[in-house]
């Protein structure tokens, strides 16, 4: 059976070491910071670049890796001997990775006829994204085929959702990534909002008055969504802030039963729009099938 290759790019944050047990494929992002050109993950190392960000009074920009780092990465597989790749990756409503997947697919196609590329708009970000990309990987190493692989992240996509507040809307303001979550802006003081993902696009779906309550209410929404018998696959996710995931980690606990858990740190590129101390959970319901 051919083997079939996941790839995704840094903004899925999935923990190095998951990247590479799974064999998952991966291209960087760019974060632009005055003249200096990074690469997520790469040369911007979470660490570091969060204590910088602390006192940063510009954000950095940050742009999707472009058609050429995406056809780089299918050539280097498809002169492997790959012949069977799904790319996955974050809502093409708020980044142009996919946009340029699918232009990096339709350059090489022509190229090498023999070669599949499947590229999936997961409609959401982080962990959300990263679990799609997490268990499509799985299904390739148990040897599945590539229809099944998609027909299990078509199922994925709708049932893997968001929470995660901040101290401050600030840094998602500043880079413009605010979405519809703008209602929230006048009302901010002393208030931890609560932000999620929505076909795809930023909103606003709660707020509370301390850190414990936004923890309080996260674990409400979930169980709420998942039913009293629901199982959840969880990533804890963080920006500077792992005390923060764990301490959510443990309010999840109380309420639903995690089949499996991640704490995992947002890449550079992705945490520069929530800042250091959003904390949160992308959950994936669970069984699916």
């Amino acid at each position: 059976m051919a083997e079939v290759v996941v790839v995704t790019d840094s903004c899925a944050s999935i923990p190095a070491e998951m990247l590479h047990s799974l064999r998952i494929e991966w291209v960087p992002y760019y974060i632009h910071r005055g003249k200096e050109v990074l690469r997520d993950l790469v040369t911007a190392r979470a660490d570091e670049f969060y204590s910088w960000m602390r006192s940063a009074t510009t954000l950095p920009t940050t742009a999707a890796p472009g058609p050429g780092d995406y056809l780089t990465m299918y050539e280097k597989l498809a002169d492997r001997g790959v012949r069977e790749i799904i790319s996955v990756h974050m809502t093409s409503k708020g980044s142009a990775a996919y946009q340029a997947a699918c232009s990096a697919k339709d350059m090489l196609i022509d190229r090498v006829p023999s070669l599949t590329i499947d590229v999936v708009d997961t409609l959401n970000v982080a962990m959300c994204h990263g679990w799609i990309v997490i268990e499509a990987a799985r299904a390739a190493i148990r040897g599945l085929d590539r229809a099944e692989i998609m027909k299990r992240i078509n199922a994925m996509i709708p049932r893997t959702r968001m929470i995660q507040t901040a101290d401050t809307l600030r840094y998602l303001q500043m880079g413009g990534r605010i979405g519809k979550a703008t209602q929230l802006l006048g009302s901010l003081l002393n208030i931890k909002p609560l932000i999620g993902m929505q076909d795809g696009i930023i909103v606003a779906v709660g707020k509370a008055r301390s850190r414990e309550r936004a923890y309080a209410e996260i674990a409400r929404r979930v169980r709420e969504a998942v039913g009293d018998l629901g199982k959840i696959k969880a990533a804890f996710v963080h920006v500077a802030a792992l005390d923060e995931a764990q301490r959510l980690d443990e309010i999840v606990a109380r309420e639903v039963i995690c089949e499996e858990k991640v704490i995992a740190e947002l890449s550079p590129a992705l945490g520069v729009h929530s800042g250091p101390g959003t904390a949160g959970i992308c959950y994936l319901e669970w069984p699916l099938w």
